[in-house]
């Protein structure tokens, strides 16, 4: 059996229609992780009558969401306690939303962004 070019056509799916059919890429689906945790981080400080202000951001295979503004120590707790539950509290909202398991990485104050740098230059001491 020969084929024809009508044949062949109606055996292929456009690169329009799969990409229609694939869903949102990663980056969108990151971007609205970042989005839901937002709104569950803004109803959070607004309950507890705090004052921040939200920046979100996909870095890597992550989004992240950053708390800034005075006086957000209490959202910290000792050595990052309070900041580690409030993330994890933000990934369970993110999964109700989503149905999916989220990486999503929270900082408050720039806690985390601190640690790393300290924890990054006391590498680099131990390696020279």
């Amino acid at each position: 059996m020969t084929t024809t070019p009508l044949d062949q056509g109606e055996n292929h799916v456009s690169d329009e229609a799969t990409q229609e059919n694939a869903g949102p890429s990663r980056m969108e689906r990151l971007e609205a992780e970042g989005d839901i945790a937002a709104d569950y981080l803004e109803e959070l400080l607004d309950i507890a009558d705090l004052d921040g202000d939200l920046d979100m951001d996909v870095e890597g295979d992550r989004a992240g969401v950053s708390i800034v503004g005075a006086d957000l120590d209490q959202l910290v707790g000792r050595d990052g306690e309070v900041l580690d539950a409030l993330q994890e509290l933000t990934r369970l909202a993110v999964y109700r939303e989503t149905g999916e398991r989220s990486r999503l990485m929270l900082d408050v104050g720039g806690f985390r962004a601190e640690r790393k740098t300290t924890l990054v230059k006391v590498a680099e001491e131990t390696v020279s």
